[in-house]
């Protein structure tokens, strides 16, 4: 929203302000200032800069373009179901990313106004469901505070028009954690060769994880956004590695002396585990006056490696904490 309101100003010779807030992706903010549009950075999530973007209406007279719960921006978005019917044929359903609802409510809208038979379900993180809540007790619900990697859908309020469009059209809510998000974005790196940002990637953390009744149906899942920054992808990666099994960090307490690291590392490597990183720790009260914990971190190719791993470890006479 916030590229392409700047984007649209630009080529009408309109002065835009984005107000975004302080933590959102940097990317995200180089590329709404190199469209032209002045960013007003403010403390706190999306509500927060939500309050300051209309405390700027109020305070100059500025024409105020709401991100999410307004009829034309519910109508734009409408348009990506349009062109799915269009471009697809067979579609059983469509998941889409939630934030304050305006994706999903155009999208559901435009789906069932031309073919209700296709169903639409909706995602959250399970850090910011305030859509999800708010269906689920029949009323717009505030949530106090919002916490997610998907920071482009941590929004506390959906919207008014949003929420009853969402009431009326849409088949079913789902939340999905960071964890399950993690894995989504390092699925689409390695399977579609595809950067997404932890909003954009719920929807196909809802496939992946059976958030949705979608097995065995023709499912398109909305990949709304690839705002994600370097920094946070390299720690979505490790994130998304540790959940779908693929790395793993394991700790050993044994006897401090020579030899032990090798028979640990022997038996990982026959097994085809790979070492990434090892860290003694001898200076804890807890364990034996001639004794270590030694964690090492390693690739796996998935759960059932690691758990032979474990096995061969622990036949060996390792104690794993």
């Amino acid at each position: 929203h916030a590229q392409g309101v700047a984007l649209g100003a630009a080529k009408n010779g309109i002065r835009s302000i984005i107000c975004l807030p302080d933590g959102a992706p940097i990317s995200k903010v180089e590329a709404t200032k190199s469209y032209g549009a002045e960013v007003c950075l403010v403390e706190g999530v999306y509500d927060d800069a939500y309050q300051r973007a209309l405390q700027m209406r109020d305070e100059n007279g500025y024409t105020f373009i709401h991100p999410f719960d307004d009829e034309d921006v519910i109508a734009g978005q409408g348009t990506i179901g349009l062109e799915l019917l269009d471009q697809l044929s067979g579609i059983d359903a469509v998941i889409v990313p939630v934030g304050g609802g305006g994706l999903l409510s155009g999208v559901a809208y435009a789906i069932k106004s031309l073919n209700p038979k296709v169903e639409v379900y909706g995602v959250q993180s399970s850090g910011a469901p305030s859509m999800v809540n708010s269906i689920l007790h029949e009323k717009i619900e505030r949530l106090p505070s919002v916490s997610t990697i998907a920071d482009g859908i941590a929004v506390k309020e959906p919207g008014e028009h949003t929420f009853d469009i969402c009431s009326h059209y849409v088949d079913g809510m789902a939340t999905v954690t960071d964890d399950e998000v993690s894995s989504a974005i390092l699925a689409l790196i390695e399977e579609q060769k595809l950067i997404a940002e932890g909003a954009g990637a719920v929807s196909v953390a809802a496939a992946m994880f059976n958030k949705v009744p979608v097995a065995g149906k023709n499912v398109v899942c909305l990949v709304s956004g690839g705002n994600i920054d370097v920094t946070i992808l390299s720690r979505v990666i490790k994130r998304g590695l540790l959940k779908s099994g693929r790395s793993y960090a394991l700790t050993i307490e044994l006897l401090d002396k020579p030899g032990q690291l090798l028979g640990i590392s022997k038996i990982i490597a026959e097994r085809g585990g790979n070492v990434i990183s090892i860290h003694h720790e001898r200076a804890n009260e807890s364990m034996d006056i001639n004794g270590c914990f030694l964690r090492i971190v390693m690739e796996t190719r998935n759960f059932e490696h690691i758990e032979s791993i474990k096995q061969a470890l622990l036949s060996a006479g390792y104690h794993i904490c």
